[in-house]
Formats: structure tokens, sequence, C-alpha cells
């Protein structure tokens, strides 16, 4: 193999104009493919994040009541209009026992209990229909971390305290410590204190959401020590839908991962990872046209050669190891220079487009498995594309190669 390997090399210094050529192609193309997936990869997790920081990776919640049929008079079927009772939240009563069953689930981080319904909010003359939602702090910051989230006060929870966002806080002229009136659907009502203000980043959650302890939120709903829904987070996000199944199983309550509230999210991501795949596979077939061309006129420029190894006693087996070894070199010395040249093309791509706070518009992700793969990649269309050329070489008949040549 020491013979093959110095014979490639010399072959690939004595055309350094072609060789440097070839070994720039193989870099651009990698190098696209680098960026390319860089920046998909990391806007995919940007947005999955920010989906996420937000709500919970599956929700469980009771499983919808089903109308009960009449019965038939006479053996004659009755027909009937199903319509939609009085609103009513939904409750689930002994919820603890369904709280360790879903921490027992593997992949499960945390299980919070909430209470959510609707409830409109009076200061003075102002008032807005807000969301209620009543948490637990501690096990909640679990599921959205209200802490990081906060712009003024505290996230705690004692008493008759709130959480507002911050749209909501305009809209009605409130300060940490100001009063709020609450009133649910259920006729009843409480004045609350505004314990802190947050921002999640949607201007409709900061406008809507109200975060009372669980206790108050139980009082204003009558739901006297029931829950509405357990919010659940998991290890491994896309394993949502697998721990969904689990803790329904379990449970036999309904639960829904955030796929399947995200649907339209789903497949904006998979139309960007479509997308990148078929560029690049149009990238890597313009490289392996590149290397196979430049090594096909290699043969011919070498043919001479080729013919004075064949008739020295070299072996069609090491004639075809002399090409594959030069595929192998350009493929490697293009996945380096590639790899680079992604990861520079990707890192300021970065620092040129950012936020008014500073942060990247466009996050890149540059793991070693984006390098590891890329010259993975790189190594196999070298060595797939040498393998015409090195075939084509081995074939060579030596007298017929020194006499024309």
């Amino acid at each position: 193999m020491f013979f093959e390997a110095f014979v490639a090399l010399r072959f690939l210094r004595e055309g350094r104009a072609q060789t440097l050529l070839i070994f720039v192609g193989v870099g651009v193309g990698v190098g696209v493919m680098v960026f390319l997936s860089a920046l998909i990869t990391g806007l995919q997790a940007s947005l999955i994040r920010q989906t996420l920081s937000i709500q919970a990776h599956v929700v469980v919640r009771p499983p919808d009541r089903a109308p009960r049929l009449l019965p038939e008079v006479d053996g004659i079927p009755v027909g009937a209009t199903v319509e939609k009772g009085a609103q009513r939240v939904a409750r689930i009563d002994a919820w603890q026992p369904v709280v360790d069953a879903a921490a027992r689930v593997p992949g499960v981080v945390a299980v919070a209990p909430t209470v959510a319904g609707s409830a409109f909010a009076h200061r003075g003359p102002l008032s807005a229909s807000v969301a209620l939602r009543g948490v637990e702090v501690p096990s909640y910051s679990r599921i959205v971390p209200l802490q990081d989230k906060l712009i003024a006060g505290r996230a705690e929870l004692t008493g008759s305290e709130a959480l507002i966002g911050s749209q909501l806080a305009e809209d009605l002229g409130l300060r940490c410590g100001d009063k709020l009136q609450l009133r649910t659907t259920a006729e009843r009502e409480d004045v609350v204190r505004v314990a802190g203000i947050f921002d999640l980043g949607n201007k409709d959650v900061n406008q809507r959401w109200v975060f009372v302890s669980l206790r108050e939120a139980q009082s204003l709903l009558d739901l006297s020590g029931a829950i509405s829904t357990l919010e659940v987070t998991v290890r491994e996000p896309f394993e949502a839908e697998r721990v969904a199944q689990e803790v329904a199983a379990r449970t036999g309550l309904q639960a829904e991962p955030w796929t399947q509230l995200n649907r339209q999210l789903l497949v904006a991501l998979r139309s960007q990872s479509s997308s990148s795949v078929m560029i690049q596979v149009f990238v890597v077939l313009a490289v392996a046209l590149g290397i196979a061309s430049v090594l096909i006129v290699s043969v011919v420029q070498k043919s001479r050669e080729i013919g004075i190894l064949r008739a020295t006693g070299t072996s069609v087996r090491s004639i075809t190891w002399i090409f594959l070894l030069e595929g192998l070199v350009v493929g490697v010395v293009g996945s380096l220079l590639g790899s680079g040249l992604g990861a520079l093309l990707a890192t300021l791509f970065a620092k040129m487009a950012v936020n008014p706070d500073g942060s990247a518009t466009f996050p890149v992700d540059l793991g070693p498995a984006l390098f590891g793969r890329a010259v993975l990649v790189a190594v196999a269309v070298g060595l797939g594309a040498a393998v015409l050329p090195a075939r084509r070489a081995a074939r060579l008949d030596p007298a017929v190669a020194i006499r024309h040549v």
C-alpha cells in the first residue's frame, strides 16, 4: 500500500494547478453543505426552543365526554342533535396518583398540576378577558422558567397574589404591588395583588395569561381540590409522542404532545429540512462529477506512466488503488478545507445578522456531528467518484498505452 500511496501523491503533485482547483472545488461544496446544515439546524433548534419555552411538551387532560344516545322507541331509532352543554372547566379528581404515574414514565423530567379557565380582570373602569392559570411555582418553573421570564417583581405566589403579562400590565396600567379584581365564569371573584410582571415573548400570551396559586384558581373556578390539566416536560422533545401514549395508557386520561398542538410548525420544519437536503444532494452530485472528471483526465494524461507501471509488473489491483487513493486524498483534504470554510461563513453570518438585543437572528449549530458527517460524505464521494477512473486505468493495455502516447 505504501507504493500505491507514493504514486498517487506523485500524480497529484505533478498536476499542481489541477489538483489545487479540485481541492478548492470540493472544499467549496463541503463548505456549502456545512453552512446550510449549521444554519437550518440552528434555526430549527431555535424555533423549537422558543416554542417550548412557554408550553409543556405533553398536556394531560380528562377525556372528552361522549354524548349519551337516546333509546329506541318501539324498535325505531331516534335521531338526535348533539349540542355543546354549558361551559364548564374539566377536572381531574384525586390527581396526586396521576402525577406519580406520569413521573414514572421513562423520559419524563417534570410534571406540574395546573388549573386553567377563563376570567375577567378589572381595574377601575378598565377590564380585559384573561386566561387564568393556577400553578405551584416550584413545580411549574420546571415546565416554564417563570423566574427567567420576569421583568419586574418576584416569581412567588402566596395567598392572593398574581403574575401578569407585560401587555396586560400596560393595558390596565398595573405595576407590582397594585391590586386587580378577577371574576370567573363560575360567578366567583377575588382581589389579587400583582407580585410580578413577565414577558414570555408572545404578545397574545402577555396580554391574556394571569398566574395565581393553585389553591386560588381552584377556589375561583369552583374545582374544590381538583385540577384541570397536568403539564409534562420530557428529556428529548421529539420523544413527546411516545411519552404521551405511555402516560395515556397508565392514567386513562387524554395526553396531547406538543407535536400535535403545533402541526404547522412541524410542517415548516420538515419543509426546511427537505429543501436543505435537496440542495445538498445537488452539491454532492456536482462535487462527485468534478472529482470523476479530473481523475478521468488524469488517467488520459498519465496513460504512458500507467503503461510503464503495468509493463514493469505492477498489478491491476495496485493501479486501481492508486486512483482510489487519489480520490481519498481529494475527499479528505477537500472536506477539511470545506469544514473550515463552512464554519467561518456560518460564524460570520450569525455575527452579522443580529437582533436588537444582540442575539443572533439566525443562530447556527456547529456541533462535532456536523463536521463528522461532512468529512464522511466528502470521503465517500471522493472514493465513489474515483471508481470509474480507477477501473479505466486498470483496463489499459500497457503495450497500446506506451505505443500511442
